[in-house]
């Protein structure tokens, strides 16, 4: 399984971005798919996940400024950013669980300038 994830890039305080995750087979069949960012020197957190039935769960900070989607028919995840803050600064990575697989894709950097 290959993750592609995309739309990262510079942004000021205040902005928004979307980002994307096209996965190389059909996504519906992923018991729940992610997001997860690293900032330098911290560790890697979950931001936000959805399952295949749609509930989705956020970390507390980004909770009521990113909303996480899917698009089965374009096997994609999405994860739209908005009211960006500097601490939003990280590596962004998709990741997806199928059983007791788990799948990472090449991360996509956001940095927020204040």
């Amino acid at each position: 399984v290959q993750l592609q994830a995309s739309g990262g890039g510079l942004v000021q305080a205040g902005g928004s971005l979307r980002l994307s995750c096209a996965a190389s087979r059909d996504i519906f069949s992923f018991n729940v798919m992610g997001w997860y960012r690293q900032a330098p020197g911290k560790q890697r957190e979950l931001v936000a996940a959805i399952t295949s039935g749609g509930s989705t769960t956020y970390l507390d900070s980004v909770k009521g400024r990113f909303t996480i989607s899917r698009d089965n028919a374009k096997n994609t995840i999405y994860l739209q950013m908005n009211s960006l803050k500097p601490e939003d600064t990280a590596v962004y990575y998709c990741n997806a669980g199928l059983g007791v697989e788990i799948y990472w894709g090449k991360g996509t950097l956001v940095t927020v300038s204040s």
